[in-house]
């Protein structure tokens, strides 16, 4: 996987501090990633969660997330004191999607329709495997 661009454009009001507004947004991208492609909660049928260690449940590492353009648009908030919006959320919660309509789009495959993630490489390969199985000819 190569993500050529990430761009996030927010209007999380008045911008306090841009540096860390930046880190916060750049942080959201991080946990995007990790739910589009890595993180994967596995539970038996008692509810026991069976992997619970970093060893079988992965997370993005810094070589995992893209280089972020970020900018910002300032509309202040007009019931908060300082005119301020919350941050994170830019980067983490459409990250997911985007990438499944991403990674469906690359593939041109008729009939594929993501609608779930983790992307996990076996998972893909099922996913796609079934809509060429069910194109009609």
């Amino acid at each position: 996987m190569q993500i050529r661009d990430y761009v996030v454009v927010h209007d999380c009001g008045r911008v306090i501090n841009p540096l860390i507004l930046d880190g916060q947004i750049h942080g959201g991208v991080a946990q995007g990633v990790g739910n589009a492609f890595f993180e994967h909660l596995v539970v038996d049928s008692a509810g026991q969660l069976q992997n619970a260690s970093f060893m079988d449940y992965l997370l993005p590492t810094a070589s995992d997330v893209p280089r972020i353009r970020i900018d910002h648009v300032e509309t202040p908030a007009a019931d908060t004191p300082l005119g301020v919006k919350g941050a994170g959320e830019a980067g983490c919660i459409p990250t997911g999607a985007l990438f499944a309509q991403a990674v469906e789009d690359a593939l041109g495959i008729e009939g594929l329709e993501l609608l779930e993630i983790p992307l996990s490489p076996n998972r893909l390969f099922e996913l796609a495997r079934g809509a060429r199985e069910e194109a009609p000819e």
